[in-house]
C-alpha cells in the first residue's frame, strides 16, 4: 500500500512476517540486537528523536504525533498502550513536567518502540482514536488519572474515579489521604484494609463482589454511552 506522503512505500507480508516502511525492512527472523537496529532506523525515517532508554524510545512533537502514527498504522503496528508520566517530583531535569508515552507494538515480526510527547501542565494533545480505536480507553484513563486532554476524542470521561472527585490521583501533587476511595462502579478501597489484604494478613475486608456487598443482588445496567459515541 502507498504511505501517506504519496513518496515512500509501505509493504506488508502477513505471511511471510516481513514489512517495509519507508525503505526500512524487518522480519521475524532477525536476532533481538538487529531488531532493535530496525526500530532505531525506522524511528529516524519517522523523525522520531531516540532517547536513552531500555526500549526503543523517539520524542516527536505534539504536531506530528497523529501523522507519525498514521504511518505506523499504515504499516501493521498496533496501539498497545498509553501511559502518563508525572515528573514533577524527579530527581533528574526533564524537558517538561509531563509526558505520554505510546507503546506502538507489530504482531508479525514483533518490533516495539515507544512515543514519547513531552507537555506542560494544561496542554492538550492530538487524540489518536481515528487512528487506533484501542485509543479510546487508553486515553480515558490517562485523562482521569493524570488531567491530560485528548483533542477530538469523541467520549473523553473518566473511567475510574467518581465524577464528582477533584484532581487525579496519579499526579505527584494529589494529596494523599487515609481515606477510602470510591471507584465508578461502587467498590471502595479502604487504605488500611488494602494494606492488610496485601501483606497477607486478612482477605475479602472491603466486603464488596465486584460492584455489589456480598448478598445483594441487582440488575447490571451497561454504561450509558452518548449518541453517536463509540460502540
Amino acid at each position: 500500500m502507498d504511505a501517506l506522503d504519496g513518496k515512500d512505500k509501505v509493504v506488508l507480508s502477513a505471511g511471510g512476517g516481513s514489512v517495509q516502511v519507508d525503505g526500512v525492512s524487518a522480519s521475524g527472523d532477525h536476532a533481538p540486537a538487529e531488531l532493535k537496529d530496525v526500530v532505531e532506523a525506522l524511528m529516524g525515517k519517522l523523525g522520531l528523536i531516540p532517547e536513552d532508554a531500555a526500549e526503543p524510545t523517539g520524542v516527536v512533537e505534539a504536531d506530528q504525533l497523529r501523522s507519525a502514527a498514521e504511518r505506523l498504522k499504515s504499516a501493521g503496528f498496533m496501539l498497545m498502550d498509553v501511559v502518563g508520566v508525572d515528573y514533577g517530583a524527579y530527581v533528574q531535569p526533564r524537558p517538561q513536567r509531563f509526558s505520554v508515552l505510546y507503546n506502538i507494538y507489530h504482531p508479525y515480526d514483533h518490533r516495539r518502540l515507544f512515543m514519547r510527547v513531552w507537555l506542560r501542565d494544561g496542554e492538550s494533545l492530538p487524540s489518536l482514536y481515528p487512528v487506533w480505536k484501542s485509543a479510546n480507553y487508553l486515553e480515558r484513563e490517562v485523562y482521569d488519572l493524570m488531567g491530560v486532554v485528548f483533542d477530538g476524542h469523541p467520549d473523553l470521561r473518566k473511567v475510574l474515579t467518581p465524577d464528582d472527585l477533584e484532581g487525579h490521583p496519579l499526579r505527584k501533587d494529589f494529596p494523599l489521604e487515609e481515606t477510602p476511595t470510591l471507584f465508578r462502579d461502587g467498590r471502595f478501597l479502604d487504605p488500611a484494609a488494602f494494606r492488610a489484604g496485601m501483606t497477607g494478613q486478612s482477605a475479602g475486608l472491603t466486603g464488596w463482589r465486584g460492584s455489589l456487598r456480598k448478598g445483594s443482588t441487582r440488575e447490571i445496567e451497561p454504561p450509558v454511552m452518548p449518541e453517536g459515541g463509540p460502540k
